[in-house]
């Protein structure tokens, strides 16, 4: 995968949380926030799967949709939909725990890179919220997706683990020993 494509898939977030915001409002309720989740969770599953692609199915988009939808619900309700610095953090780890297990799912490399991948989403999720809610100065507004700030700071951390699994041949890696044998089998 080359980072500097997936670089560009930040802009699903940004353009993913406004659009959700225009068409459904403050996300303060477990409703709202699924139906604002699965919006923002589309725009930021296809600007992803622009960039990934032919590496990952469409699927990723659906991952995407279903993940965040379900994972902004499951936030409000454990967060009570809360705009604190801690609050938010928590809704990014669900939230990304949600989409990430998802998006893992469409690997389709089994269970260690799905965990990985979730883990990850998960963390660079949290780390956004908190990016974001320190730069942001209406959080109270409820956003279902943090801003421009926070969505580099995930683009960043995700793009590097991505790197990492997916390499430069478009492939997810699932080991160094694998990834030996099937070089030596091209040869």
């Amino acid at each position: 995968m080359q980072y500097l494509r997936w670089i560009f898939s930040f802009v699903g977030f940004p353009l993913g949380g406004w659009v959700a915001f225009l068409l459904v409002g403050s996300a303060n309720s477990p409703l709202a926030a699924a139906a604002a989740g699965a919006i923002a969770g589309t725009a930021i599953g296809a600007a992803q799967w622009l960039a990934l692609r032919p590496a990952v199915s469409p699927a990723w988009i659906a991952a995407g949709t279903g993940g965040m939808g379900l994972g902004s619900a499951a936030a409000a309700l454990t967060t009570g939909s809360t705009t604190t610095v801690p609050g938010l953090a928590l809704t990014g780890a669900i939230a990304g725990a949600a989409v990430g297990l998802g998006q893992g799912m469409v690997f389709r490399r089994g269970w260690r890179v799905a965990a990985l991948w979730a883990v990850t989403v998960s963390g660079a999720w949290a780390l956004g919220w908190v990016v974001t809610a320190n730069v942001i100065v209406d959080a109270d507004s409820g956003y279902v997706c943090f801003g421009s700030s926070g969505a580099l700071v995930v683009t960043a951390i995700t793009g590097l683990v991505l790197h990492r699994l997916l390499g430069c041949r478009g492939t997810v890696a699932v080991s160094p020993a694998a990834d030996a044998a099937a070089a030596g089998a091209q040869r």
